[in-house]
Formats: C-alpha cells, structure tokens, sequence
C-alpha cells in the first residue's frame, strides 16, 4: 500500500508541477554531463570549474528545446514512441545549439569534443529510460489494482492498437489479456505490450488458458459477413462481447474508439451496408425546397436530418403528431444550418391546409412517408388504411403536381407483394396509381423495402422493453422470417431512388436473405447479456394479415439492374390509368357501406395477389422445440 501512495504522490507531483519536472528534467542534464566527463577522463574531475559553467548554459538550453518538442509536461505515465522521438529531436537540437554557443560564441576551444556526444547519448537514455520506467510502474499499478476485467481482444491492426491505447489512458477498468487475429504473420507479436494469442478460431482456446471475463471487438471494417461469424464465434463463449464504433462513425468524429457500444443487431445483417453518391444527391437537393410528409416517424425524422446536410433552400417537415414535430423542432435547429425550417403540424387528407402549404412554401420536392404501417391495427381498421394510405395519396399527387413540384416520391414496403394484409394491399394499390399516372409535369417513383431495425413499433424495440421488464420475448411463429435493413439504409435507398428513379419507376434494394425472428430474438437475449436458459420465448401464432415471409418481387415482375448493385429497377404491367381511377371511385363508394367485405372484396379486384389472411388462433411448434410454449401477447413485425 505504501509503494502505491508512494506512485500517486510522485504522478501528482508530475502532473501538477511544472516548476518540479523542469528540475528533473535539469538534473538529469547535468548529470549526463557530470558522467561525460567521467567517463572522458577516467573518472576524474580534472576542471570542475569548465563543468559547473558549461552545465549551466546546458541545462538552459535543454530545458529550451524540451520546451519547444513539448516535453515539460509531467505526464510521463503515458509515454509513447512519438516521446522517445521527441527526445532525440530535443537533444540533437539542443547540442547543436550548445556545440555552437559554447565553442564559437563564449571560445572553450578546450571543451572535450568526446563530451559533446557522450553527454548528449547519456541525456536520451536518462530522459526516455525516466519516461518509460514511470509507465511501466504505472501500468503495474493499474494491472494490480482491484475491480478490474480482464478482456481478450478481437483484432490486432490500427483499431486494436488505437483502443489499448486509450484504454491505458483512460483508466477504464479494463485489464487487456491478449489479442486474436486472423493474420498470421502476427502470431506471436505484441501489441501495446499485449500477446497475439492466435486467430479469431481460436478464441475458445485461448480464453481456456487465459480466463476473461470479457471479450472486445476491434475490427470497425469489419464486413457484415465478417462481423457475423465473429459473433457467432463470441456467442459460443457464453461471454459478453462489445465493439468500437464503424470507421465512417470514428472519421465523421460522431465517436471515438474508446466508445465501446453493444454489439447491435445492425452487426448481424450478413451483408454490406448501402453506399450512396453524396455528390449526386447534394446536386439535386441543393437549392431546392423540400417537403416530408409523416416527417416525425422514424424513417420521416432520418429523412429529414439527411436531406438538412445537403443544404436543401427549404425544409418543410410535417406530421400530424403534434408532439413529434415538437421534438423534431428542437433537434434540427440546434444544428444552425442556413436552410429554411418550417414545421408544419397537419393532417395529408385534409386538402386545403395542404395546398396552402405547398403552395406557401413553393416546393419543389416531396417525400411521402406518412402512412399507417402496424399490420395487426389496420386490419381492424380497414377503412381507415384505405383512406389515409390510397386516398389520401391520390389527392396529395393532385394537390403537388398543381403547385408546380417537379418530383414526388412514395415510401412503399415489401408487404406490398402478394399481400395479405389491408396495409400492404393499400401499399400495392399506391405503387400502382404511381407507375400509372399520366406522365405531365410532376416525376413520380416508389420505393420498396423491408423492416427498419429499431422503428418505432417495430420488433426489435419491443424485445427489448420485455428483456427490460423480465417479461417473456413473443413470436407469432417459429418460422416467421423479415427482410431488414438500418435506418440509414432506408434513407440511402430512398435519396439514391430520388436521383436515378425516372416517372413511373419502383426501385427495390437489394436486401440479402431474410432474417429469421427466433434467431434475431435468441441474439438480443445473447446481447442483453442474459442467458437463453433465463429467458422464456413464447409463440403466440400468426395474427391476422400476417405471413410467414415477405417477398420483395411478383412472380410476372421484371427485376432490372441499375446504375447501383444494390438497388433494382422494377419492370411490370402497369394499369391503365382511367380504369384504375374507375377502381378507385368504386373503392371509395364501398366504404360507404357497413363492414370490411365489401372493402375487401374490392381491393382484390384492384390487386389481384391479395389473399386474405384471417387470424390463427394457435401454431404448431416443431419437435425440436418442445420447452417453447405459445401463449401471451403478439409482439412482432
């Protein structure tokens, strides 16, 4: 105990006092110095008064150059190689300056040439060996102390190196034991002082020899593909796993690597996140009036903080919830950009008050994304999804085409293929009016896509409010698979469809293969940092409207490669646009009369693939599965 008192009294003295290291540092000159001339004359003084002078302009003109490379600070605890650099800079500059003064300008022709090395080569060694011996009692110090995890770390590269780093400086209670990588030539190396223990395979190995209690990820490039097969490889250790943030996050200075976060589902997608053309879209958008409809939604809100840095003239942000538009207030004019912010509280159906607004605020472009999207609410609110979702969106293309908008562009979803709810059907129905509206003035392009990860309402959130309150995690069925993609996905596709889209398309982005809910859900346990075995999964059976899996094409649709790999140009049979408005007028007398049916009955006859799906009251689990029951509420898509 008395030697780590000892070790914080002497780091306090070097952090704190200035005038105490200029001391130091000025005795070690002089003492270089003194043992030169040792050494030169064979351990004699034979002029004590040449070295007294001499030391003085020495330690004058070392402390300067110490000064100038920044060396008087007294936070020699976290020496680095950049130091000991320094140092050798330091005092090269300053015996230049010494050999110079003390030869030419004060004539002490009989200074020892021999010193002037010696003591030069003495003066490095103390300063960096000083240096380096206050790290090394530090880091023991810290190794010792109490309270602290032992983590192994994954990866070994420029990310790995940047994080023992900081996690040396910082303190953070973290005792790194070793290092795996999958490159071979680092095998056996070391890294900040940390072991290369063996490759990322080897992991269960290595914490069998080194027991941790943590395991941190350091590979921020990592692949979706990549980054999959690690946490598969971590999930097999029953250890809890974090990682630094992505690269594009470090470089943007939105984190930094010491902000080691929960590895997120965003982690699992098995693919490589969408790449848009900033240039493209900042040309198109810059100078010109935005709307977004639904814009305090979560694709709506994201929406809108991307089209905000591409220096739009305007940015109208509506949405009917009141409190929504409130927050989205204060959250985008902390950002003191030179656009123009409204934010406009309104209903889409209600016609005047949108036509004043478009007209108002002379827009130029307008994003749809207010619609109603839960699955389960609409079916039992059929004429209501109809309503907002188709005609709603019939009178606002007429409303922007006539105040002079030169692009319109819908927010479609993968229920919109063969689908078997309300909400999807109504999705299908807008595609539709889209593709087959009279090309005049006004561009017009959807887009479709699968779930967003973390939307509100959407099934991640809710599983982990369950895992929060220790409730069971319900699935409708074992089965159920979903596309997914990031928020910031989304609005990628949705920019870049605005830029290449021409009037009728529908663009689709290419998702990879669906994700299977028990597995998502079986991970976030796994993240939680609870145990499967603590941790109840109920099935509670497909609700009405729902289906096993989602689909991103129709059978007779023509999928066509674009100017981006990930996104796909839709080629189908587009309606005619006056039996289609027939339809619709029909539609719109059917929910006039009492009921569902007869709604129902008539979007089949706009969309033929829709199949009405009523609920099922209960589902069978496989055999394999027998400890998981099927009760509770529904809490998912």
């Amino acid at each position: 105990m008395s030697g780590e008192y000892l070790f914080t009294f002497s780091r306090v003295l070097f952090q704190r006092r200035p005038i105490f290291i200029s001391l130091v540092q000025a005795t070690i000159v002089f003492v270089s110095l003194a043992l030169a001339f040792l050494l030169r004359f064979d351990f004699s003084l034979p002029d004590t008064r040449m070295l007294l002078f001499s030391g003085a302009i020495l330690v004058v003109i070392r402390l300067i150059s110490l000064r100038f490379y920044g060396l008087h600070h007294g936070w020699w605890s976290l020496t680095s190689v950049p130091d000991v650099l320094n140092i050798l800079k330091a005092v090269a500059a300053g015996s230049l300056a010494f050999f110079a003064i003390n030869r030419f300008l004060l004539g002490n022709l009989a200074f020892p040439r021999s010193v002037y090395f010696l003591e030069a080569i003495l003066t490095v060694a103390l300063l960096a060996g000083a240096r380096l011996s206050t790290r090394v009692l530090a880091e023991s110090f810290r190794q010792d102390s109490s309270g602290h995890r032992r983590v192994v770390l994954i990866g070994a590269g420029f990310a790995a190196q940047m994080l023992l780093r900081e996690l040396s400086r910082s303190g953070s209670g973290y005792e790194v034991i070793g290092c795996v990588d999958d490159d071979l030539s680092k095998q056996g190396i070391q890294i900040q002082g940390v072991p290369v223990l063996g490759t990322i395979g080897q992991l269960q190995a290595v914490l069998a020899s080194h027991p941790s209690d943590e395991i941190l990820i350091a590979i921020p490039s990592a692949t979706g593909k990549e980054m999959q097969r690690i946490i598969d490889i971590c999930q097999g250790t029953k250890l809890p796993f974090k990682t630094v943030p992505a690269l594009g996050d470090i470089i943007r200075g939105d984190a930094t690597v010491s902000q080691l976060r929960e590895v997120s589902l965003e982690d699992l997608l098995g693919r490589e996140p969408i790449r848009i053309d900033l240039e493209v879209v900042r040309r198109h958008l810059r100078g010109k009036s935005v709307l977004v409809t639904g814009s305090a939604g979560s694709i709506g809100s994201e929406l809108c903080r991307q089209i905000l840095s591409y220096d739009p003239r305007s940015l109208i942000c509506l949405d009917q919830n009141e409190t929504g538009i409130f927050y989205q207030q204060r959250e985008l004019r902390r950002r003191k950009v030179a656009t123009q912010l409204a934010f406009c509280v309104a209903d889409v159906s209600d016609r005047e008050r949108m036509r004043r607004c478009l007209a108002e605020h002379r827009v130029d472009y307008l994003f749809h994304a207010a619609a109603y999207k839960h699955v389960p609410v609409m079916e039992e609110n059929v004429a209501e999804a109809i309503r907002n979702n188709v005609f709603s969106l019939q009178q606002l293309l007429d409303i922007a085409e006539d105040a002079g908008c030169t692009s319109f562009l819908l927010i479609s979803s993968d229920k919109a293929v063969n689908p078997t709810s309300v909400m999807g059907t109504s999705k299908r129905i807008g595609e539709l009016m889209l593709a087959a509206r009279p090309n005049r003035s006004m561009r017009c392009v959807s887009v479709r896509f699968g779930n967003v990860l973390g939307s509100s309402g959407s099934v991640v959130p809710i599983f982990q409010e369950q895992l929060r309150k220790g409730r069971p995690l319900t699935i409708t069925h074992p089965e159920i698979r979903r596309f997914f993609m990031t928020t910031q996905e989304a609005i990628s596709l949705v920019l870049q469809a605005f830029t290449i889209g021409r009037d009728g398309d529908i663009l689709v982005l290419e998702m990879g293969t669906p994700v299977k809910i028990l597995d998502m859900a079986r991970t976030l346990i796994r993240l939680s940092g609870k145990s499967e075995d603590s941790t109840e999964i109920q099935f509670t059976g497909l609700r009405e409207g729902e289906k096993l899996e989602e689909e991103l094409f129709y059978q007779h649709e023509e999928v066509l490669p674009t100017c981006y790999d990930k996104i796909k140009l839709i080629n189908g049979a587009k309606p005619d646009w006056l039996f289609l408005c027939r339809q619709l007028e029909e539609l719109r007398a059917s929910m006039s009369i009492d009921g569902a049916a007869p709604i129902r009955t008539k979007i089949k006859e706009i969309v033929p693939q829709y199949n009405y799906s009523p609920a099922k009251s209960s589902v069978k689990l496989p055999e394999e599965q027998p400890e998981l029951h099927s009760r509770g509420a529904a809490a998912n898509d």
